[in-house]
């Protein structure tokens, strides 16, 4: 048996992006041809995409992990890295996306529209990209960033244009089975309908869909019953339709009253898309009432009843048997009419377009700020020097001189000498702390020393070419340089 899932939680992690390349090139003739590593490929991103064959979220309820593929490493010979492959998730029509704090991030309605759930990671930049004026030959490449991960809400509201709401086996599911082609389940007795249904109703020249939504019950804005789980899908209805049972032998229940509960709920219950979407309360969207079941004699009686005085409250009242059909014609007419009305005076939302935000000539892009649980310590904050700490191989010496001379130039070097830093102090970005000391001269007035190494640092411990040459002599049992040099000294 199939199930019907409106509401999951899924969580998404883009790729990540390759890393850059650290390569020389070299061939005969050419020892050191100049640095030829390639750049990493872009993560591939995670993106939800509106398909009209798609009415479930019955997927992501089994799979609500998903991940989009790493970008490859770049590589010598200037090759770069090829890119990760975007993940394209199919959601139905009418999926509102929120994020675990509840806030709406977007809402998907028409086929096609497209919603980026995770961006994939940037791809390193290989030491090709990464050569300057003073660094010729970098012996270093940067890191790929890591993708996004998000933990998202996703919530199915029905796109329809009338929602039948009603007590349990008031006759909703058979009005929509024979207003339309949808073949619900029928039965006699209550909670039937576990999920909405929908069906497209055709009348000269309109066509609407409707909705039958699960019975309603009083107290189902708080929880009770079924209603809590679906009246999320009456809020996109233009209008609501009470289907009330004329012929019910429950005691203590007539149309007035059942209409008087259920108007409370609605009024109760407040739609998440009011204030993005301008679709307005539940309580001021139009209202029909049908009479059902008038097929019955009793049934007949009681709508001669209550007619008149829910006539009184401004509503248009249909009698109606779903069983011999009668008073359908009528209905469909006046509903298709008052869907055009909606329609004209809430015309369709136009695709947003593109906007493009430039940066502020004054914007800070970063904040330093003393660290609440070290004493004398600092905390920077910012987009930019947490992804520069993402990128850096601290294992090379030379990567890390080139970080701090981007954080010099970005002003953070500044910024802690006006807060009064000590050198030592434990300054913390992102997930690393370090001792600060001030890295001048920067990286342009620095001499050139070996590939992988920096002299501002006094930790390299990397072994030099001719301390390299010198072990390879005394392994063979040669003279020592220093001795031979001191020989030829007259």
């Amino acid at each position: 048996m199939s199930r019907f899932v409106d509401r999951v939680t899924i969580h998404v992690a883009a790729g990540n992006g390759g890393h850059g390349c650290s390569s020389v090139h070299r061939e005969k003739f050419k020892p050191l041809g100049g640095p030829d590593g390639g750049n990493g490929g872009n993560g591939g991103s995670v993106r939800l995409v509106v398909d009209p064959q798609v009415h479930t979220l019955l997927d992501f309820h089994f799979r609500p992990h998903a991940k989009g593929s790493n970008g490859k490493p770049g590589m010598g010979d200037n090759r770069d890295g090829a890119t990760g492959e975007d993940l394209v998730l199919k959601v139905p029509d009418g999926t509102v996306v929120l994020d675990s704090n509840g806030s709406i991030l977007a809402d998907l309605v028409g086929d096609g529209t497209t919603f980026e759930a995770a961006q994939g990671g940037r791809g390193g930049l290989g030491n090709a990209a990464l050569a300057s004026k003073a660094r010729k030959a970098p012996g270093f490449a940067l890191l790929g960033e890591e993708g996004q991960h998000r933990d998202l809400v996703l919530e199915l509201k029905s796109v329809a244009d009338v929602g039948l709401v009603g007590f349990p086996s008031a006759g909703k599911s058979s009005l929509v089975s024979v207003l339309s082609a949808a073949k619900p389940k029928i039965a006699d007795y209550p909670f039937t309908t576990l999920a909405p249904n929908l069906g497209v109703v055709q009348t000269a020249g309109d066509v609407f869909t409707v909705a039958d939504v699960p019975g309603l019950i009083p107290g189902a804005s708080t929880g009770r019953g079924l209603g809590l789980e679906f009246l999320r899908h009456l809020e996109r209805c233009a209008v609501l339709a009470h289907v009330v049972d004329c012929a019910t032998l429950e005691p203590g229940r007539d149309p007035l009253s059942d209409i008087d509960a259920l108007e409370a709920e609605l009024a109760a219950y407040q739609p998440a898309l009011d204030a993005d979407h301008g679709l307005g309360d539940l309580a001021e969207r139009p209202r029909v009432v049908i009479l059902n079941k008038i097929d019955i004699p009793d049934a007949a009686d009681l709508a001669d009843l209550v007619e008149p005085e829910l006539a009184q409250r401004g509503w248009p009242v249909f009698r109606i048997s779903a069983v011999s059909h009668e008073g359908l014609r009528e209905l469909t007419f006046a509903l298709a009419r008052m869907v055009a009305d909606y329609r004209e005076r809430h015309p369709k939302p136009q695709p947003r377009r593109q906007v493009i935000r430039p940066k502020a000539i004054d914007e800070v892009e970063f904040s330093v700020v003393p660290d609440p649980e070290v004493d004398g310590g600092f905390i920077v904050r910012g987009t930019r020097p947490e992804r520069w700490i993402a990128q850096t191989q601290f294992g090379n010496d030379e990567a890390v001189g080139y970080l701090a001379d981007r954080l010099n130039r970005l002003g953070v070097e500044d910024e802690l000498v006006r807060l009064g830093a000590e050198p030592g102090a434990p300054v913390t970005i992102g997930e690393v702390t370090f001792d600060w000391e001030p890295m001048t001269p920067m990286g342009d007035d620095v001499p050139v020393t070996g590939r992988g190494t920096d002299v501002r640092l006094d930790r390299n411990e990397r072994v030099g070419a001719a301390e390299r040459k010198q072990a390879r002599r005394l392994r063979r049992g040669l003279p020592d340089l220093d001795e031979e040099s001191e020989q030829d000294i007259p």
